[in-house]
């Protein structure tokens, strides 16, 4: 899978529809706890799928180079914000869209300056450092007590979750709890979706797999 300077309209279909539907998921799973083994204050099913994305993005980034991955980004943030202002809250398609744009933005730029290393260390270290920026400004924007104003200024109920509870010893609100959880499994979901990158690097890029696999 050689960079290519020209890209034709149809090689962005399937990437910006994979963002969408993996952003819109997201958006309306990360409004559901994750009410397993005890769980429910620290995790939201958001974070199983919303990892996705920065796959996509990674994969669409090793095919095409850093300015086909932003157009693919720019895109699917536009369209992802129209389907989350259509399946959530005014304050979560905010949160959603400030979120998605800067760690998508800032995976591309991570992992174009590792891309040159064994395969799997440039899509790795750009999701982590991605989940990182998008966990905090997701959570943060979307339940926040400090972001209220964005329920009141559309009408919209407060959906804060400023509630405290126990975490590690001490109280924290819930808001917080639930971003450390939600990145704990982002992590690990960065780590699973090295598989699929890698099978399929292997598979469409051989070259790029054996020339990369053993870099240092």
């Amino acid at each position: 899978m050689p960079l290519q300077r020209a890209y034709t309209f149809s090689d962005f279909i399937l990437p910006v529809l994979a963002m969408c539907a993996v952003v819109a998921a997201s958006n309306i799973l990360v409004q559901y706890p994750f009410n397993h083994f005890g769980l429910g204050e620290v995790l939201t099913f958001g974070a199983f799928t919303y990892p996705i994305a920065f796959l996509v993005n990674d994969l669409s980034n090793r095919r095409f180079g850093p300015q086909f991955a932003r157009t693919v980004v720019y895109a699917g943030f536009i369209i992802a914000v129209v389907l989350s202002i259509w399946l959530a809250t005014p304050r979560i398609a905010i949160a959603s869209g400030t979120a998605f744009l800067c760690a998508q933005l800032l995976d591309i730029t991570v992992f174009s300056k590792l891309r040159q290393l064994t395969w799997w260390k440039a899509p790795f270290a750009s999701a982590v450092f991605g989940s990182i920026l998008d966990t905090l400004l997701f959570f943060s924007i979307a339940f926040a007590a400090q972001f209220a104003w964005i329920d009141a200024a559309t009408g919209q109920a407060d959906s804060s979750l400023a509630m405290l509870v126990p975490f590690f010893g001490k109280e924290i609100p819930l808001w917080m709890s639930l971003g450390f959880g939600d990145l704990m499994v982002k992590v690990v979901m960065a780590m699973v979706m090295l598989v699929p990158y890698g099978a399929i690097l292997a598979i469409f890029a051989p070259a790029i797999y054996s020339a990369n696999r053993n870099s240092k």
